[in-house]
């Protein structure tokens, strides 16, 4: 029994997932084509190549629906719908779908590369831009001049980013209870709310973070029963890493003290360690205000033990009940008191739920540059430039042509001189290599 018991949490474990990493890209923006007009009687039609569709944005959105990021644990790629490509008679190509990926309300995302934070998805349709799909290429048409009435070339779509994501869940609760396994949180918080967390006399019998909502007259407040934490679980031991992250954003944590004096450790030693481990995850968790309470004061002698843990966290300023999670006995003044001191506390961070734009290239600061890789050999680097070549099509002759105008007007060209580029040199860009063409030599 005590195996299948240590299974069900194995497989409760499982299910609560609260960290992926995925690669997310956009969908590659749709081909502009070339194509004229061909009706009767008109022997000499325009160009009539429609543009490109753009492809579509991956974007993630905060569902209060859900609670783990589970969903997203066994796939790892994941690619908006590439845009359409343009028709003949000016026909635009149809713009890709976005992929919208639900996660839980809390969920971070970052940059998995960098570390920077992308967007903090802090309420139920908040959503953000992880990778944003390319444009659609021009067809001819759209190149149409009245020095060139008939432009017999196309631009390519535009190649979508890709981007590898982390994502982090951090439960949004109020109140936090916090101590060493079996001291009576998940007996606490399935008094004072509608949780319905399983208990059980296992070293680390909750596994998962237990939400509840506790109702106090016409206010209400959502409390968290964390893991039990032990020494270590800063540094990982007894997943406590795993679940630190959750406490981070409470407003207000309470520490359960077993005080029944059956356990064999002393309630004082407990409050030093567990403090020790949330100072040593981060400042922030050490500077959360704190109320203490003293529980299973309900068994005999448990009143002795209770004493002077009271008197000596009492003159160092914390707040201190003394209750029975299992009877019930001053559980109705605990929560009063958490109510009482959550109005004097700061309110959450509020975070606007409309959808946070964020785009991996920063387009007001892109630079290009020319690096000399080698006797007579060159590469230019930089999205400006890469992005150019990535949407010309390099079998047609009139689009390299006016590939190398656009290099030119660029600068790109004197850029390459000046580093000492000669005619016939090897220039490298986004893969491709050119022969460089100087006209002067």
């Amino acid at each position: 029994m005590r195996n299948t018991a240590l299974t069900r949490q194995c497989l409760e474990t499982m299910q609560f997932v609260d960290e992926v990493e995925i690669t997310v890209k956009g969908g590659d923006g749709g081909n502009g084509i070339v194509a004229f007009r061909r009706e009767k009687h008109v022997p000499r039609g325009g160009p009539a190549g429609g543009d490109g569709g753009h492809g579509g944005n991956v974007i993630i959105e905060a569902d209060a629906k859900l609670n783990t990021l589970v969903d997203l644990r066994y796939k790892k790629y994941y690619a908006a719908e590439r845009g359409g490509d343009g028709g003949p008679n000016n026909k635009r190509g149809k713009d890709g779908e976005d992929l919208v990926l639900k996660v839980p309300v809390g969920t971070i995302v970052y940059n998995a590369d960098t570390g920077k934070i992308i967007a903090d998805l802090a309420h139920d349709g908040a959503r953000c831009v992880a990778a944003r799909g390319g444009r659609g290429g021009r067809g001819n048409a759209s190149f149409a001049t009245s020095t060139n009435q008939t432009p017999r070339f196309a631009e390519k779509g535009e190649p979508a980013e890709e981007v590898h994501i982390r994502l982090e869940l951090k439960l949004l609760a109020d109140v936090g209870i916090i101590g060493y396994p079996n001291v009576g949180k998940s007996t606490l918080i399935s008094k004072i709310s509608a949780a319905k967390p399983k208990i059980a006399d296992y070293p680390f019998t909750t596994l998962v973070p237990n939400l509840g909502v506790v109702r106090v007259d016409d206010k209400s407040f959502v409390v968290a029963d964390m893991p039990g934490l032990i020494e270590g679980a800063h540094e990982g031991l007894g997943l406590g890493d795993q679940f630190l992250r959750h406490i981070e954003r409470t407003r207000l944590l309470v520490h359960v003290l077993d005080v029944s004096g059956l356990s064999g450790r002393d309630p004082l030693e407990d409050f030093e360690r567990i403090n020790h481990e949330l100072s040593a995850y981060s400042e922030k968790l050490a500077a959360l205000p704190q109320i203490v309470a003293l529980n299973k004061i309900d068994v005999p002698g448990s009143a002795e033990v209770a004493a002077p843990v009271r008197q000596n966290l009492q003159e160092r300023g914390y707040t201190v009940y003394e209750i029975s999670a299992l009877t019930g006995q001053g559980v109705q003044e605990l929560v009063y008191g958490i109510a009482e001191r959550l109005e004097s506390l700061p309110p959450r961070e509020e975070f606007p739920a409309e959808e946070v734009a964020y785009f991996t290239v920063d387009r007001e600061s892109e630079t290009w540059r020319v690096v000399k890789t080698g006797d007579g050999q060159f590469e230019v680097i930089g999205r400006p430039v890469e992005m150019l070549v990535a949407r010309t099509d390099l079998d047609n002759e009139y689009a390299l042509q006016r590939l190398h105008r656009q290099l030119e007007k660029m600068g790109v060209i004197s850029a390459l001189r000046e580093s000492g580029a000669k005619h016939g040199d090897i220039v490298t860009i986004r893969g491709v290599e050119f022969d460089f063409w100087n006209e002067s030599e």
